[in-house]
């Protein structure tokens, strides 16, 4: 006993009848609600030849199964389900919407009453019109039926896998592998994945400027990759360049002062048995005044038992941008290889030798120097000149240039031919200054020249290094100018010449 016969035995689902012969065979009847089926939407992977095949017992067939598939089980779970027509009594709208009767074949089975009785097999008309797809919705989660035109599906000329529509009917279609507006993947060219359009020939991308009609609007007429490239290139260094010259021009310049020296008195007690390095006030604020930051720059000494450092006055001269060389104490004659006439005079050697180490190291970076008093004479001594000890003794026709006024004391200016220095102030009536110096210059250093002297006496009262660009010294205090009353000389040129130069040379 076989399992069909076997009543104990579970009902197998019909093998339903697909022999083309004898569907063409038996004439045609009109489709119905029960008998109507979708031919395109049968996989060609489970059509069977045509061998005749006896009908066994089975039971009711599941709706919405693909009927035509030879020992495929039934799919509860599919989402489609047989197409029907519109009912007699519905309305002109809904009559519509209902799709006209397939043009392809289609071999259905009419679920009967008993589970011996075979399915019926119906072809549909040659003139009926494509299967319509069906689309999930959240009123009919199964799926809704949607109209489709086979004009409007042969004019789109790809399926969903970018095959060609099949234009044949019945088992020719089936064959031939068109899977017309549901299957998308018979035909020929359906070899991209599905789901994913295929860009071949010419067409365009989306996305691409071709797609969009052409170039980008914003670009000009003739631009060419190159020109494009210029432009980039162009703009990248205009803000290169502006980076920079705000960096040159907008950053805080930074100068160093060099510092006054008070040694330790004998039999002194507390902060006077220190050495003290100190800035006179007025220096530092004259300088301050356009808006630049002042250090003062401490001596060094590596070879210290107590505090020894690595660093140098070098490393200051390489990251200040340029030196003021203060006034102060006598240079020692002995700095000058003379020897001191009073034992008064004998100057302060250890400064000397600290701010001659600091003036050259600043010449060497480039950097510029402005010198005030002292600074001028050890300028004029840096490069081999000479000083008079004092002016009152060596040159006694001199008028006095320190007097118990101090810097009230004052006369007036001269200049020579050529003097850089009178260019800087411009036109004076009457260039006066203050003098505080029993010091002035005897023999002029190599490579200097003379910027103004006393217009009473003939003392050189300015100096200027002709072999860089900023290195001059004033033998009066331009710092105390403003405070001693208008008559006095205004100095702020010199020092806007001095930081026009730390700023050009401070790389």
């Amino acid at each position: 006993m076989t399992d069909a016969q076997d009543p104990k035995s579970p009902q197998q689902p019909p093998k339903p009848e697909l022999d083309a012969n004898k569907s063409a065979a038996k004439p045609a009847t009109p489709a119905t609600p029960e008998t109507s089926s979708s031919a395109s939407t049968q996989s060609t992977d489970y059509v069977e030849g045509a061998t005749p095949a006896a009908p066994r017992a089975t039971g009711k067939p599941v709706g919405g199964t693909a009927e035509g598939s030879a020992d495929m089980p039934p799919n509860p779970d599919t989402l489609t389900r047989p197409v029907h027509q519109a009912e007699p009594g519905a309305s002109a709208d809904a009559r519509a919407e209902q799709p006209p009767p397939a043009t392809t074949a289609s071999a259905a089975t009419t679920p009967s009453a008993t589970p011996t009785t075979p399915p019926t097999t119906s072809a549909a008309p040659a003139a009926s019109q494509p299967p319509i797809a069906e689309v999930a919705s959240d009123r009919n989660p199964i799926g809704a039926p949607v109209a489709a035109s086979r004009e409007d599906v042969k004019a789109a000329g790809v399926g969903s896998a970018g095959g060609t529509i099949g234009t044949g009917t019945g088992a020719t279609s089936a064959s031939s592998g068109g899977a017309g507006a549901s299957g998308g993947s018979g035909g020929s060219g359906g070899g991209e994945p599905p789901h994913q359009p295929a860009f071949g020939g010419s067409a365009p991308r989306p996305g691409s400027p071709a797609s969009m009609g052409g170039a980008p609007s914003y670009l000009q007429a003739g631009d060419s990759p190159w020109s494009v490239l210029r432009r980039i290139m162009g703009a990248r260094f205009r803000a290169w360049y502006d980076r920079a010259g705000q960096r040159i021009t907008q950053r805080t310049l930074k100068i160093g002062i060099s510092a006054r020296i008070f040694h330790p008195e004998p039999g002194n007690k507390g902060l006077r048995s220190k050495t003290l390095q100190y800035l006179e006030e007025s220096i530092a604020h004259w300088v301050m005044s356009r808006d630049v930051l002042v250090f003062m720059i401490p001596t060094v000494d590596t070879q210290g038992q107590l505090h020894p450092s690595h660093i140098r006055l070098h490393d200051y001269a390489k990251h200040l941008d340029g030196l003021v060389l203060q006034g102060g104490a006598d240079v020692a004659p002995l700095t000058y290889s003379e020897v001191a006439t009073r034992h008064e005079w004998q100057g302060d050697r250890m400064r000397d030798m600290y701010e001659l180490e600091l003036l050259h190291e600043f010449v060497e970076q480039g950097k510029p120097i402005l010198g005030v008093c002292r600074g001028c004479q050890l300028i004029n001594v840096a490069f081999g000149g000479t000083l008079h000890q004092d002016i009152a003794t060596d040159l006694p026709e001199a008028i006095p240039h320190v007097t118990e006024t101090y810097e009230h004391n004052r006369h007036t200016l001269t200049f020579p031919e050529g003097s850089s220095l009178a260019q800087m102030l411009g036109p004076v009536d009457v260039p006066i200054v203050n003098s505080i110096h029993h010091q002035s210059v005897k023999t002029l250093g190599r490579d200097l020249s003379v910027e103004a002297m006393c217009a009473e006496d003939g003392v050189v009262e300015a100096i200027r290094y002709r072999k860089a660009p900023f290195v001059m010294g004033l033998q009066w205090h331009p710092e105390f100018h403003r405070a001693g009353g208008p008559e006095f000389l205004d100095c702020t040129p010199v020092l806007d010449n001095f930081l026009r130069a730390a700023r050009e040379t401070r790389f």
